[in-house]
C-alpha cells in the first residue's frame, strides 16, 4: 500500500510541472514559492541541482538525487557552522548554482562563525578571569620572596598574566598584588626581574583603574628610580608609564616632581632613540607647563641644551613637535629664555619653519616670538629674517601675529637687522599685513612697530621711509589714528609717523592724508584725559599706555611735520600754539622738551612767533634756559631769540645776556658764532638737536621688556619690543 503512494505521489509531481506554472512545487525538493517582484503573477523559482553522483550501477534517477539533497541539508549547515567537525577528504553536496551568487546555507556561515568565536572568547575569557583570581594570593606572596629566583619566577607569570584583558582587569582589583610588584622591582637584583615588573606596570597603566592602582600604591616613586636603568626596555616601561600617569591621573605631576623626576628625565634627552625622545620631552612639558619651579630644575640640569640639540640634529615629526612644546613652555620663563637663545635656539627653531607640519611650524613660530625679545642682539639670523618676510605673505592670523611680532622685536636697535628686512622687501610685505590685519590689534601693532623700527636709525631708513610712501601705505597708517582707539596701536603708529616725517617728500603726502588734524585732536583728547587725573598719584594708563606718552608723541610727530612751511601753517591755524605753551610747564621733562622743539619750528613764521608770544611763553622759556637738558635749553633759547627779532633793542639786550649766561656761562667767544651763526639758517638748529640729543622715551618699561643700549641716543620713542602682554604665555 505504501509503495502504491509512492509511485502516485510521482505522478502527481510530473503532472504539476506540465502545468501552466512548469516549475517545482516543492512538494518533494523543499523548494519555495516566492513572490516575484517583476510580475503581478506568482511564479516559483526553479532551483536545479546540477551535481551528479555516480552509482556503481549506473547515474542516479530525480527522484534520489532530490533524496539525497534533502538529506544533505543538515550536513550543510553543520559544515558552515563547524567546519573543524568535517572528516579530512568528505565532501558536501553544493546547491550553489550561480558562483556569483551564495547560497542561504552559505551567507549563514560568516555570522555563524563570528557567533561561535564569541562564545568561546566569553568561556575562555572567563577561565582566564577564574585563574588570575585563584592564583593572585600566591603569587602575591611570592613577589615577597627572599629568594630572588622565586620572586623572578613570580614576576614572569604575573607579566604573561597581564597580557590578556581579563586576568589583567583582575589585577588591577588587587591592590595588594600591585603594591607587592611596586616593591619587587624598587628591590629587584637582577635587571630580568625589573623588565617583568616594569611590563606588568606598563601594561596596568592603559587603563584607568591600572592608573590609579599604580599611584595608590607609591608606584610613582619607584618608577622614576627606574629612570636611571641601564637597560633599555626597563626605561622604556617607565618613561611610558609615567608619561600615562602624567597624562591621566589626578595628582601624578606632584608625585613626580617630588620624586625628582624631572632630575632624572633631563639627562634622558642625551639618548638617541626619537621614539623615546618624544616621549620624554612630553613629559618634560606635562611637568614644567604651568610650573615655574619645574621650569628652573630643567634650567639647572641643562635642558635648553638638550632640546636645542634635538631641534638641530632631528628630523622625527613627533620628537620635533613634541620638543618645539617644552621650549615654547619655556620661551616665557625670564630665566630659560637667553638662555635657549645662546645656544643657538633661534637659529635651530628657524629650521622648522618651512615644512609641511602646520603644527611644528605653529609652535616654532610662537617660540621664536616668545624669544626674540631677548634676542636682539643675536647675530647670524639672516635666514630667519628672510623666512619671515615671506610668512608675512600667508593670511593664517596666527601666522601674521607671530612674524609680525618678531619682525618688531629683531628690528629693535639692531641696525644690520633693519637693513636686511628692508632689502628683502620687507616694508611692502609689513604694510599688506596692516592692510589684511589692521582691524586686529595683534597684528597691527607689532606690524608698525616694526614699521617704525625699519624707518631710524640704519644705513637704509630714507629707503625705508620713501617705500612706505611708495607702496601706499601712508594712508593705512594714517588711518589707523581713527576711532575707536587702541592706546599701544595709536602711540606706534605715531612714532612711525614722526619716522616719516623725516623724509621731507613724505610731508606732503601725510598732509593730504589728514595726519595733521588727528594728531591734533589725539593731542587734546590725551592732554584733557591727563590733565583730569593730574590731582590722582596714580598715572592714568589706558590698554597699558599712559596718556602723557601720547602727549609727547603727538607733539613730536607735529614738530617734525611743522618742518614743512604749509604744514606749520595748518598746525598753527588749529590753535595749538596756546597748547603748546601750557605743555612747557609739564611735569614731565621729555613733554617739556618737544613743547619747545614744536614751538622753535613754528615761530620760523612771523605771525606764529607774535601768537607764541601774546601766550606768555616767555616767561616759562627763561626758565627753562636754565634747564639741566640741554636739548630743552636750547630748543627754549631758539624760541626766545626768534620772539626777540621785532622787540626792542633793550629786550634784546636783556635776553641776549640771559642767553649768554645760561648757555655759554663757560664759553663767552662759543656765544658770539652762535649769535651770528643762527639767524644765517632758521632751520638749522632744528635740524641739528633732532641728531644731537637723546630723545624722549618712556622710561618706565621695564629692562625685561626694554632691552635698550643705555649709550644709545634715540632719535624718537625708543624701540621697544613687542609688548610682553601680548607674548604667549603657555602653550595649549
Amino acid at each position: 500500500m505504501s509503495v502504491q503512494s509512492e509511485l502516485e505521489a510521482s505522478v502527481k509531481v510530473a503532472e504539476w510541472q506540465q502545468t501552466y506554472y512548469a516549475s517545482d512545487s516543492g512538494i518533494q525538493s523543499g523548494a519555495t514559492t516566492l513572490r516575484d517582484d517583476l510580475s503581478t503573477e506568482y511564479s516559483g523559482r526553479k532551483y536545479i541541482v546540477t551535481t551528479t553522483t555516480e552509482a556503481a550501477g549506473g547515474s542516479e534517477s530525480p527522484t534520489e538525487l532530490e533524496a539525497q539533497v534533502s538529506l544533505t541539508r543538515a550536513q550543510r549547515v553543520r559544515a558552515a557552522m563547524f567546519p573543524e567537525t568535517l572528516v579530512e577528504g568528505e565532501a558536501v553536496l553544493s546547491t550553489q548554482t550561480d558562483p556569483a551568487q551564495q547560497s542561504n546555507v552559505q551567507r549563514l556561515a560568516e555570522p555563524s562563525q563570528l557567533l561561535k568565536t564569541a562564545i568561546v572568547h566569553l568561556i575562555n575569557y572567563q577561565d582566564d578571569a577564574e585563574l588570575a583570581t585563584r592564583a593572585i594570593p600566591e603569587l602575591t606572596k611570592l613577589l615577597g620572596d627572599d629568594d630572588q629566583v622565586v620572586v623572578n619566577k613570580a614576576a614572569m607569570i604575573v607579566n604573561q598574566l597581564t597580557r590578556k584583558e581579563a586576568s589583567r582587569r583582575v589585577l588591577m582589583q588587587s591592590p595588594a598584588l600591585i603594591t607587592a610588584v611596586v616593591h619587587a622591582m624598587t628591590a629587584a637584583g637582577d635587571m630580568e626581574t625589573a623588565r617583568c615588573t616594569a611590563s606588568v606596570l606598563h601594561s596596568l597603566s592603559h587603563q584607568r583603574e591600572g592608573l590609579l592602582a599604580i599611584f595608590k600604591s607609591g608606584g610613582v616613586a619607584s618608577l622614576v628610580s627606574m629612570l636611571s636603568s641601564p637597560m633599555e626596555s626597563v626605561l622604556f616601561y617607565a618613561i611610558t608609564t609615567l608619561h600615562n600617569l602624567l597624562l591621566h591621573q589626578e595628582g601624578a605631576k606632584m608625585a613626580v616632581r617630588l620624586a625628582d623626576g624631572l632630575q632624572r628625565m633631563v639627562p634622558l634627552l642625551k639618548k638617541s632613540n626619537p621614539k623615546f625622545l618624544a616621549i620624554t620631552t612630553d613629559c618634560l612639558q606635562l611637568l614644567s607647563y604651568g610650573h615655574q619651579e619645574s621650569k628652573l630644575i630643567i634650567l639647572a640640569n641643562g635642558g635648553p641644551e638638550g632640546l636645542v640639540y634635538i631641534m638641530r640634529h632631528y628630523n622625527y615629526e613627533k620628537l620635533l613637535w613634541t620638543t618645539s612644546r617644552v621650549l615654547k613652555v619655556l620661551s616665557v620663563c625670564p630665566s630659560n629664555k637667553p638662555a635657549i637663545v645662546e645656544t643657538g635656539g633661534m637659529q635651530a627653531l628657524g629650521q622648522h619653519l618651512i615644512g609641511s607640519s602646520q603644527r611644528l611650524i605653529q609652535n616654532c613660530l610662537w617660540t621664536l616670538r616668545n624669544l626674540s625679545d631677548a634676542a636682539t642682539k643675536q647675530e647670524g639670523l639672516d635666514g630667519l629674517l628672510q623666512v619671515l618676510v615671506r610668512q608675512l605673505g600667508f593670511d593664517d592670523v596666527n601666522m601674521l601675529t607671530c612674524a609680525t611680532g618678531l619682525l618688531s622685536n629683531l628690528t629693535c636697535n639692531n641696525s644690520r637687522n633693519k637693513t636686511l628686512v628692508t632689502q628683502f622687501g620687507g616694508v611692502e610685505v609689513l604694510i599688506q599685513a596692516v592692510l589684511r590685519g589692521g582691524e586686529k590689534e595683534d597684528v597691527a601693532e607689532p606690524a608698525v612697530c616694526a614699521l617704525r623700527h625699519l624707518t631710524s636709525r640704519h644705513a637704509d631708513a630714507e629707503l625705508a621711509q620713501n617705500a612706505v610712501r611708495l607702496h601706499y601705505g601712508i594712508p593705512a597708517v594714517v588711518k589707523l589714528l581713527g576711532q575707536p582707539y587702541y592706546w599701544p596701536v595709536v602711540k606706534a603708529t605715531v612714532g612711525l609717523i614722526r619716522n616719516l616725517a623725516l623724509c621731507p617728500a613724505n610731508q606732503a603726502p601725510l598732509r593730504e592724508a589728514g595726519a595733521i588734524p588727528r594728531l591734533v585732536n589725539l593731542l587734546l583728547k590725551a592732554h584733557q584725559d591727563s590733565q583730569r587725573h593730574a590731582s590722582s598719584t596714580q598715572q592714568l594708563y589706558q590698554d597699558g599706555v599712559r596718556m602723557e606718552e601720547i602727549v609727547e608723541g603727538c607733539t613730536g610727530a607735529l614738530h617734525i611735520l611743522a618742518r614743512d612751511p604749509i604744514n606749520r601753517g595748518e598746525i598753527s591755524s588749529m590753535q595749538t600754539i596756546p597748547l603748546f605753551v601750557q605743555l612747557l610747564y609739564a611735569y614731565i621733562e621729555n613733554i617739556k622738551r618737544v613743547s619747545a622743539g614744536v614751538l622753535c619750528e613754528l615761530a620760523l613764521d612771523k605771525h606764529s612767533a607774535e601768537l607764541i608770544d601774546a601766550e606768555g611763553a616767555s616767561a616759562p622759556l627763561m626758565e627753562l634756559l636754565h634747564s639741566s637738558n640741554e636739548g630743552i635749553a636750547t630748543y627754549a633759547a631758539a624760541v626766545l631769540f626768534r620772539i626777540s627779532e621785532d622787540k626792542s633793542s633793550d629786550y634784546r639786550k636783556r635776553v641776549s645776556v640771559e642767553l649768554t649766561h645760561s648757555l655759554f656761562k663757560h664759553d663767552p667767544a662759543a656765544w658770539e658764532m652762535a649769535h651770528s651763526v643762527v639767524p644765517l639758517d632758521p632751520g638749522y638748529l632744528a635740524d641739528e638737536l633732532d641728531g644731537s640729543y637723546p630723545a624722549y622715551g618712556y622710561n618706565d618699561m621695564t629692562l625685561d621688556t626694554l632691552p635698550l643700549d643705555p649709550n644709545m641716543h634715540e632719535h624718537f620713542i625708543p624701540e621697544m619690543t613687542y609688548d610682553p602682554r601680548h607674548a604667549y604665555p603657555e602653550p595649549l
